[in-house]
């Protein structure tokens, strides 16, 4: 019988979620059906409840929900620092949450980019569900700096304060700051986790943030956005978040289906260049 699966957010028709879980799926010999579903904002909830009801196994979420998902959830441990859920599995009458986002994150940027956090000094753009859940993952990387920079600082703020509780990351020098006070400050790692490049647009980001030899990571994928054509002005390199999407699936697959599928080729069948 085809277990079914889906992706669900607002907007989600964009979403390569479906092509990527086809491949896996072929690649693996598991039987499954992944589709997309459009949640009204107003009824993360009840799209979930009706899917499950229909004989769905398990969804990703996309945004604006991750912390909908959260609240809905047991959450594994991979999700409690985040508070956000991007990865929900329904088993025995339980709703599962995890959140693979920030693993996908830096297994694409070390082991994909070639790219190392540690010791660097790194800015995060946006201080929503997908900040949330790479915080975790991207201060395991020891990085010698981390700024979250949003527009409203309160928002940014709170995730510091709450990671800088956390005893193993005490140590890790970790800020927010709103965007006009970053004129000063260069780092070798700029990631957008706001979802501004879905609408062309792009965070008010001064240009010398950028130091020598650094790299712009936008989460967005599958398009030239304003936060990257203005890196590469810079003469800065860029990265979609197509690779960040695939290893995160996979960690996803696996949750759901206990295989670990080979995401090179995934990555390699989807990239397109810009």
């Amino acid at each position: 019988m085809t277990d079914r699966y889906a992706v669900v957010g607002h907007p989600v028709a964009h979403s390569l979620s479906p092509e990527i879980h086809a491949a896996f799926a072929c690649q693996t010999g598991q039987d499954i059906e992944y589709i997309r579903l459009l949640a009204p904002l107003d009824a993360f909830d009840a799209t979930m409840a009706r899917f499950r009801a229909e004989g769905g196994q398990g969804v990703n979420v996309t945004a604006p929900f991750k912390f909908a998902a959260f609240r809905c959830c047991e959450p594994a441990a991979s999700a409690m620092d985040a508070q956000a859920v991007n990865t929900i599995a329904f088993r025995g009458g339980k709703t599962l949450g995890y959140n693979t986002d920030g693993g996908g994150l830096v297994t694409d940027l070390e082991r994909n980019r070639a790219f190392s956090i540690r010791d660097k000094r790194v800015l995060v753009m946006g201080a929503g569900g997908a900040t949330a859940g790479i915080m975790h993952p991207v201060l395991q990387g020891c990085p010698k700096l981390l700024v979250i920079a949003n527009r409203t600082l309160e928002k940014a703020a709170g995730l510091v304060a709450r990671f800088g509780k956390i005893k193993k990351f005490a140590a890790t020098a970790m800020t927010a700051a709103p965007y006009d006070a970053l004129g000063g400050d260069k780092f070798d790692l700029v990631i957008n986790a706001t979802s501004a490049g879905l609408r062309d647009e792009m965070p008010p980001l001064p240009a010398e943030v950028f130091a020598a030899g650094s790299l712009a990571y936008d989460m967005v994928y599958g398009r030239q956005t304003p936060f990257m054509k203005f890196a590469q002005s810079a003469g800065v390199r860029t990265s979609d978040g197509l690779g960040m999407l695939v290893e995160q699936a996979a960690e996803a697959f696996f949750i759901w289906r206990g295989v670990r599928p080979d995401t090179r080729p995934v990555i390699a069948n989807l990239w397109k260049p810009a």
